[in-house]
């Protein structure tokens, strides 16, 4: 398995453990949560159901019904509703010898089917038997983040706090995709491989749907672009799937691929609008729980201003280009170039370096420094100056970062050189900071070294970060 070390470290803690654990797993949809589970504990299952997307309570009992009769209750009569159903597991496990008793239940929010009823009954199994028995181990997932957030973990009923352990699973990075590609036998250079990254975003489903027998450009084309190809309806799917009344997430995700550098909460509202309120609060808090948008902070401030962006990156390569296209397999090794390529793989790369924060940090040499990213924007001097990544480190030292993406290493030209000046004399000068302020460059492959290059305070390669 790729990666997942410190995850897979704390299933195999809690099944060793002399204690019952409640384990809840999260992450964006084709993350991985199931194949982790399945991978680490599958042997040892004592009872495994998954729920159904969109069908009602009568035939999610069936299917647990089935599973129960898999896993030995052979006899067992469909439960009228989920207390008794969750009472013929109990009655499984106490007769099952395993010495740990390893539950796993996916997809639960489709289990649940949004009915309170399902939250009481598993709140009477973990509650009135399991925590007090030492020898379960319930293991939960889903999708839906967010409703295992507002039902789990901020529960304030009989649920507060009894979930023991949390793992949020987050995509691949560029080394562990880097091992992927290895590991599978692709013959992928650093291009390719932060051109897969930008696409897929490092979500192993997608991954693990090309072909090394093609290149990249082929697969995407086969996989996005194709009739029948497998990721062509995919945004549709993901959205449909994970969210009730989905049309205003969609809206959402729309509004802000249109701009790169993020919309304020009042620009959503305007580009799309929805109304300001409670609708909108939920729309952007569960997009953020389930690792769609992220929140930015501004420079020196905690809220107020924070720019939303899109951070999905198969989101974001659909709106921009699978979407409206005609089918065709060679699409990409068609039309893959360009200024639409360039505009979306710049605002991409952005999105990979942000990614990839903690691995910046290292190559700056202030990994063990407790630092904050911000971004800024000049609200006196200059409304156009603008800073996508500000690190504050509590060495006295502030990052500038500028994010350029190139295939090759990078020329910085004289107005470049003046542009970044200008804004961090604009920063330095509205902000009133006393920290020093370096200008610091992120590019794929380094710099090519002129007198441009050599004023840098600092600068970061994505190769080292690739290579882990």
């Amino acid at each position: 398995m790729i990666g997942r070390h410190d995850e897979t470290n704390m299933l195999l803690d809690c099944l060793e453990s002399d204690r019952s654990h409640f384990v809840a797993v999260t992450g964006r949809r084709r993350i991985g949560k199931t194949y982790l589970v399945r991978q680490v504990l599958g042997q040892h299952f004592t009872f495994h159901a998954t729920g159904v997307a969109k069908v009602g309570q009568r035939r999610q009992l069936e299917e647990f019904t089935k599973s129960l009769r898999k896993y030995g209750s052979q006899s067992t009569p469909m439960p009228t509703d989920w207390f008794a159903a969750f009472h013929t597991l109990r009655e499984l496990l106490e007769s099952s010898p395993a010495e740990k008793k390893v539950v796993f239940l996916d997809e639960l929010p489709w289990m649940a089917t949004r009915r309170p009823e399902f939250i009481s009954a598993l709140e009477s199994f973990w509650n009135g038997w399991a925590a007090w028995s030492s020898d379960v181990l319930l293991v939960v997932c889903g999708s839906a983040t967010s409703w295992l957030v507002s039902n789990l973990f901020q529960n304030t009923g009989g649920l507060h706090n009894r979930v023991t352990r949390r793992i949020h699973l987050q995509p691949f990075t560029l080394a562990e995709c880097r091992e992927f590609f290895e590991t599978n036998g692709f013959a992928m250079g650093t291009t390719d491989l932060l051109e897969a990254y930008m696409v897929f975003g490092g979500v192993p489903y997608y991954l693990d749907l090309l072909d090394k027998r093609y290149s990249l450009a082929a697969n995407i084309g086969r996989e996005c672009f194709a009739i029948g190809g497998q990721l062509r309806h995919e945004f549709d799917t993901v959205y449909t799937s994970l969210f009730q009344h989905w049309e205003g997430y969609v809206q959402v995700v729309r509004a802000l691929a249109t701009k790169r550098k993020g919309l304020t909460r009042s620009d959503i509202i305007k580009a799309t609008r929805i109304p300001n309120g409670g609708r909108m609060t939920k729309i952007l808090t569960e997009l953020e729980q389930c690792g769609f948008i992220a929140r930015v902070r501004p420079f020196g401030r905690k809220n107020r201003g924070s720019l939303y962006q899109l951070i999905d990156f198969f989101t974001l390569f659909h709106i921009n280009f699978i979407e409206g296209s005609d089918p065709d397999p060679q699409y990409w090794q068609k039309y893959g170039t360009g200024p639409a390529h360039s505009a979306w793989a710049g605002n991409s790369f952005e999105l990979v370096c942000r990614a990839h924060l903690r691995q910046l940090l290292q190559q700056l040499g202030v990994g063990a420094v407790i630092t904050t990213a911000t971004s800024w924007r000049s609200e006196q001097t200059d409304p156009g100056a603008q800073i996508d990544l500000v690190i504050e480190r509590a060495d006295n030292v502030i990052n500038l970062c500028e994010m350029k993406y190139a295939p090759a290493p990078y020329l910085i030209t004289r107005s470049l050189d003046e542009a970044m000046r200008y804004r961090r004399s604009v920063f330095v000068g509205e902000t009133g900071t006393r920290k020093a302020v370096h200008l610091t460059m992120v590019t794929p492959f380094g710099l090519v070294r002129n007198m441009y290059s050599d004023s840098l305070q600092s600068q970061v390669s994505m190769e080292p970060i690739i290579r882990g």
